[in-house]
């Protein structure tokens, strides 16, 4: 008999860190996955708390232990990227880690104001404000500054935004994020985003260093490919460090490289990146580049997002059906969209970790697994799971669930956490998973599932 737990073991190293199979049942971080379910019902969406602590301190270890091999002398700072996921318990949860904050629009800024009113972070954070900017964030920029906030540091992605700085009566802290070429099969050939680096020489001596109050603090970096070992990565990288170390050259104050996001996370059991290598070429290139121009070694800053909280998301659904279209497609339909709760699944082709909670013991059989909107797009495409996909046999009398894992970045925000979803499908419920003080699993409804009533509010029906 060719059983599904027969099938995981051999063609993955199982269990993991975060998997195992107990008595015919998966848990996730050691939480009994059906308890879960018996007591919350699907679909449901669950945040595995402590596992952003663990990604905070992972980076921290990476970069501490690099620039003490390569005796570099400048600090690291771990930023939170919070357009990945601004849930209060995700940002909260990040910032018992003693971490700094990057943002992208005014509506960020806003959260940061009531975390202060909360007394969860303090005046002298740093804030790192990315993005193209209408005058509502810069103006909010300028409110918070001059609030006493004076570590915040708006990021310039383009000239124009200098004019909304110029009047400041104190001194400001400003960055320029570059604008990188893109990898080739990209679309476009240099990023909409940032200042050509040809420019950048020139629009600082001009425009940031004749103002008094105007302090260039770092340059910022990122490519959409994030961090990863090829050639136009480091092509990109040490251009960037060469740039830098130019301005470095006639620019005191500017002490800070900021390298944006970018490590990635675990879309499969027989997920392979090297962080320790990563981290350690990324120190060794500072360093190299560095000592070519007879510069001291930046600060450097990370923006790390989905590294930060990719990892402790998962989304679970009942198989509802089993339809047989024609002689070689088998549909599992599961009791949720895909294009809803994880919208990169269609949108993206994204691949997040599959495995069933239950029936391990069964034989298993190929499958797609389809969502329940009208739509052609709401499934599960084999291609994006990168192979077939094999789930345990289906029978209506027992009860199949799978669960989608490492789903914890940009989809509640992407799919409209909140408000109308396709075909009027609810966003399921959201429970919160923690550790008590003695490590014991506790959890709580963050939110239960989206109601009628609320849709047609937001309809304009009631």
């Amino acid at each position: 008999m060719d059983r599904y737990v027969d099938l995981i073991h051999q063609n993955y190293e199982f269990p993991t860190v975060e998997f195992k199979e107990l008595k015919n049942e998966l848990y996730f971080h050691d939480i009994p996955l059906m308890k879960l379910i018996k007591k919350y019902g699907t679909p449901l969406r669950l945040t595995y708390l402590p596992k952003i602590t663990q990604q905070i301190q992972k980076a921290r270890r990476l970069f501490r232990n690099a620039m003490k091999k390569y005796d570099f002398d400048g600090s690291y700072t771990y930023c939170y990227c919070t357009k990945s996921s601004h849930f209060s318990f995700i940002v909260e949860e990040a910032l018992k880690s003693d971490i700094y904050l990057e943002t992208s629009s005014a509506n960020d800024l806003e959260i940061i104001k009531t975390m202060y009113a909360k007394k969860k972070v303090d005046q002298d954070i740093y804030i790192l404000c990315n993005g193209y900017k209408q005058k509502k964030y810069t103006d909010s920029i300028i409110d918070l500054f001059h609030k006493g906030f004076d570590n915040i540091v708006p990021i310039l992605d383009n000239m124009n935004e200098i004019k909304a700085y110029e009047n400041i009566d104190k001194e400001l802290q400003v960055g320029i994020r570059l604008a990188a070429d893109e990898e080739p099969k990209f679309e476009f050939y240099t990023s909409r985003l940032g200042i050509r680096p040809s420019e950048v020489v020139n629009f600082y001596k001009t425009k940031i260093e004749t103002n008094k109050n105007l302090r260039l603090k770092l340059l910022h970096f990122f490519i959409n490919t994030g961090v990863k070992d090829t050639p136009y990565y480091w092509n990109e990288f040490t251009e960037f460090l060469h740039l830098y170390c130019e301005i470095k050259q006639f620019c005191p104050t500017l002490d800070t490289i900021d390298i944006g996001g970018g490590f990635p996370i675990k879309t499969s059991i027989n997920f392979e990146y090297d962080y320790k290598y990563m981290t350690e070429q990324i120190i060794e290139n500072i360093v190299n580049i560095c000592k070519e121009y007879n510069v001291p070694h930046p600060n450097i800053f990370t923006e790390f997002g989905s590294f930060t909280v990719g990892e402790s998301g998962a989304i679970i659904y009942e198989v509802i059906d089993c339809k047989a279209q024609n002689d070689k497609e088998l549909w599992y339909m599961i009791d949720s969209s895909f294009m809803t709760t994880i919208p990169d699944v269609w949108g993206l082709k994204q691949r997040f970790i599959m495995l069933s909670i239950n029936q391990w013991q069964k034989e298993y059989q190929r499958v797609n697994l389809g969502g329940i909107t009208c739509d052609s797009m709401d499934y599960y495409n084999s291609e994006a799971e990168g192979q077939d996909i094999f789930l345990p046999e289906f029978n209506p009398e027992e009860p199949l669930y799978v669960g989608f894992f490492h789903t914890g970045a940009y989809q509640e925000s992407v799919g409209g956490y909140g408000g109308v979803q396709h075909c009027l499908v609810p966003a399921p419920k959201h429970v919160l998973v923690d550790l008590d003080e003695d490590d014991n699993i506790q959890t709580r409804l963050f939110a239960p599932e989206q109601s009628t009533d609320s849709m047609l509010k937001v309809l304009g029906y009631k």
